[in-house]
């Protein structure tokens, strides 16, 4: 953990009276905060952000049984509609120099079928309802939901940097048996500006070389998250916030999950805002955190 003292974070929520100027402040406090994401940022001030490090739900892929939830929008395209939306906020916290570093997987036409069968290892991937085939697709296709919000993004103004293979060797394995199985997901580097903050010496590949485009990194389980199936690991998170900020600066992730992209921020001597609409998720990151050294305030 960089620094001698402890990182410290308060837990606060969307309607804080308080507001959020504080993370102007080199020297503010981290934050986990309750809350919708787009109301979140909207309450936040402009370009107050360094890095933003994020995996949002994924589209069609689990019911996480909460009121204002993306990802089970009728239709494909009004979900990435909805998640462009966000990111127009994003887009005005961070910096002219900051950069966005998006993590998102991608999935399957539902081939008619209107629900899903739990599954041995991940029975959170269990859903009653499942949206129908997208118009313009097909039963069986290949959504490509990763690119369609890239180029979304990329139309609403960002800048489309690159893409990153994140390579998974223990992928869970796929029952199917006419197509190979999935054993990646990528990660979008945009930037907010044509030129902005990238460290090209932070992070080295094997053999110290410069860090190519295809990560090799395992799927790792967190004892908080046992019904969190899609936990972002900490070591697709770290490089990112090595490359794009340094110390005590702000580090966002509007959809923070269990937390890792917060935890590994602390760990690194950075501040962070982590935005999680659903209360469990929420105080599974603030486990996460204090069982990591941190102290909340």
């Amino acid at each position: 953990m960089v620094g001698t003292a402890a990182p410290v974070f308060a837990v606060r929520k969307q309607d804080d009276e308080a507001g959020y100027l504080d993370l102007l402040r080199r020297d503010g406090q981290s934050a986990l905060i309750l809350g919708d994401a787009g109301a979140v940022l909207g309450a936040m001030p402009d370009e107050c952000v360094q890095a933003v490090v994020t995996s949002p739900p994924y589209w069609s892929l689990r019911d996480y049984g909460i009121t204002g939830q993306l990802g089970l929008q009728e239709s494909v395209h009004d979900f990435i509609q909805a998640l462009a939306e966000v990111f127009d906020g994003v887009r005005r916290v961070l910096r002219a120099d900051g950069t966005l570093w998006l993590n998102l997987g991608d999935s399957y036409t539902s081939g008619g079928r209107t629900w899903r069968a739990a599954d041995r290892k991940n029975p959170a991937r269990a859903m009653a309802v499942r949206p129908p085939t997208p118009a313009g697709l097909k039963p069986k296709d290949l959504i490509g939901v990763p690119w369609r919000l890239a180029f979304a993004l990329q139309d609403r103004g960002w800048y489309l940097r690159s893409d990153i293979i994140w390579n998974k060797p223990n992928c869970q394995p796929e029952s199917v048996s006419d197509r190979p199985t999935r054993a990646h997901e990528y990660l979008f580097l945009l930037s907010k500006s044509e030129k902005y903050r990238y460290d090209i010496t932070a992070v080295t590949g094997p053999n110290n070389r410069r860090l190519r485009s295809v990560w090799e990194l395992n799927t790792q389980s967190c004892p908080e998250a046992s019904g969190h199936f899609a936990t972002f690991p900490p070591g697709l998170a770290e490089p990112c916030i090595r490359i794009a900020s340094g110390p005590a600066d702000l580090v966002l992730d509007p959809f923070a999950g269990s937390g890792t992209t917060c935890l590994s921020a602390g760990q690194l001597g950075r501040r962070f805002a982590g935005i999680e609409l659903n209360p469990e998720y929420l105080e599974i990151a603030r486990s996460r955190l204090l069982r990591g050294g941190f102290d909340e305030a």
